[in-house]
Parts: C-alpha cells; sequence; structure tokens
C-alpha cells in the first residue's frame, strides 16, 4: 500500500506542475500575439526612418561615416526569465564567437538579468541590466537603455565607436547581428530624385535628430524582437517539457495499476489461505 500511496503523490505533483507549465506556456502564447501588432508597427516606422536616411545621405555623402577599426559597442539582448530552452546560451556562443573574431575587443552593454548572470563580471561588459518580461516594460527598458546609451558615447574612451546589437531575431528565427550606428549600408532609394529635398535645418543638425529618432526606433524593435523569439521559444519550451511530463504521469499511472492489481492479487490470496485455514480447523474439530 504504500508503495502505490507514493506513486499517487508523485502523481499529483505531476499533474500541479502540468498546471504550472501550462499557465506559463499560455502567457507565452498571449504575449506573442500582443507582440505580433507592436512589432509589425515598430518595423514600419524603421524602415520608414531608413528611406528617408537613405534619401538624405544620397545627396550628402560627405556626411556618411565609419567607425574606427575594431571599434565596437553592441547591445546584447537576453532574457529576463527563464524556462526558455537554450536561448541565453545561443548567445553567449554568439558573444564568444563575435569576441575571438575581433581583433580590438568589443564593449558590450548586456539587457536581460539571466544573461547578465551566466556572463558575469567581465572587462568588456560596460552595462547590465534588467529586460523586459511583458511587452508592456518594453517603453521603460528602452527607457533606461537609450540613457545609458548616451551617457557612455558622449565619454571620450568611446569617441569613434560604432554601435550594433546582437539578439534573437523573430523575423529571421536566428541570432542577428544587427549594425545600427552610424547610419551606413542603408536600402537604396526606391527611385533616383533630381534634385535633393528641401530642409528646414542645417544638413547636419537634420541628420543628428535623424539619428536620435533611428536610434529609438529601431532599439525598441530590437526589443520587440527579442521579446517575441524569447515567448515563441518559451512556448516551444513547454510544448516539450509537458510532453515529457504527460510520458511521465503515464508511466507512473501504470506503475500505480500494476501495483493496485498485485495488491489485489495479494488480498485474494490471503482471502483464500484464511479460508482454507479456516476450512482445515472446521474439519480438526
Amino acid at each position: 500500500m504504500s508503495r502505490r500511496r507514493e506513486i499517487a503523490r508523485r502523481l499529483d505533483a505531476l499533474s500541479d506542475i502540468g498546471g504550472i507549465m501550462s499557465a506559463m506556456k499560455g502567457l507565452a502564447l498571449m504575449e506573442t500575439r500582443i507582440l505580433t501588432d507592436f512589432l509589425v508597427s515598430q518595423q514600419r516606422m524603421v524602415a520608414g526612418i531608413e528611406t528617408a536616411a537613405a534619401d538624405f545621405l544620397a545627396w550628402h555623402a560627405e556626411l556618411v561615416s565609419e567607425p574606427l577599426a575594431g571599434r565596437e559597442l553592441c547591445v546584447l539582448v537576453g532574457s529576463e526569465q527563464g524556462f526558455c530552452g537554450d536561448f541565453n546560451e545561443a548567445l553567449l556562443a554568439r558573444m564568444e564567437a563575435v569576441c575571438q573574431a575581433k581583433a580590438t575587443p568589443v564593449r558590450w552593454l548586456v539587457v536581460g538579468s539571466r544573461l547578465a548572470a551566466r556572463i558575469g563580471e567581465r572587462d568588456c561588459v560596460d552595462l547590465a541590466q534588467p529586460g523586459a518580461i511583458v511587452a508592456d516594460e518594453v517603453p521603460a527598458v528602452l527607457l533606461r537603455l537609450t540613457r545609458e546609451l548616451s551617457g557612455l558615447l558622449a565619454r571620450d574612451e568611446f569617441a569613434g565607436y560604432g554601435l550594433s546589437a546582437l539578439y534573437h531575431c523573430d523575423a529571421t528565427g536566428d541570432i542577428r547581428m544587427r549594425h545600427l550606428l552610424p547610419l551606413r549600408d542603408l536600402p537604396a532609394p526606391e527611385r533616383a530624385r533630381g534634385h535633393a529635398a528641401e530642409l528646414n535645418l542645417p544638413p547636419t543638425e537634420f541628420l543628428r535628430g535623424l539619428t536620435g529618432h533611428y536610434l529609438h526606433a529601431v532599439l525598441n524593435e530590437v526589443l520587440y524582437s527579442s521579446l517575441m523569439a524569447e515567448n515563441r521559444q518559451r512556448q516551444a519550451h513547454m510544448d516539450r517539457a509537458l510532453q515529457r511530463l504527460d510520458d511521465d504521469s503515464a508511466r507512473l499511472k501504470r506503475r500505480y495499476n500494476t501495483q493496485r492489481q498485485e495488491e489485489i492479487t495479494e488480498e485474494i490470496e490471503l482471502i483464500l489461505l484464511s479460508a482454507d485455514m479456516l476450512e482445515e480447523t472446521g474439519q480438526r474439530s
């Protein structure tokens, strides 16, 4: 009886765990639906700014700048929560590959507490901050990130540095190393224009403002894209875990039924044995 009770307790525990996992999967699914509209809107905004920048720089090529060779500041976007498979491990492997490929060490800004805890304290990490758990937290994360970036890029030691982002891209389903600043490698203008656009600002001031708008918009897209990929991976991770849980529960149920059958057999044998003993006792008397 004690073995069967132990199996029953384990089945109850698995049932509780399954309920929690199902809830986590449901929340991840709900979050992906919320993020879909945000992400599409942000991608359109970034595409519009890139188109405007490409038109502008086509007539002001002298303002196109290149970062100093090997000087790179990179935003590494990981997860704030766990239960998302190898989401952070894949980023760490790519981070190590980037560091080994660069002659000059890349300086990193890490977003996501889980990822930051895995990296630990390294000389190449200049900032580590919490990431977003849900879509509603992305604006606050973006505000902190842009504030810190502005402070870092204003320092003399980061003069001439380029800015990139390494993150899980939902559109490609892979880890993407994306160049952000300075503005270059933009899509070609859709059509050639006969003259430059009329500006109400000096070109350098216009480019400075455009760069600020672009940085805010593209980092917003990066954060939304990473959070979307994280929730998709968490959903898949929960699916696999629930499948294993169902398999374990089915196995334990078979053991429970087998144990119950054995106990019933033992009880029948005891009853038959008792009946035989009573019959022998009656015959002797």
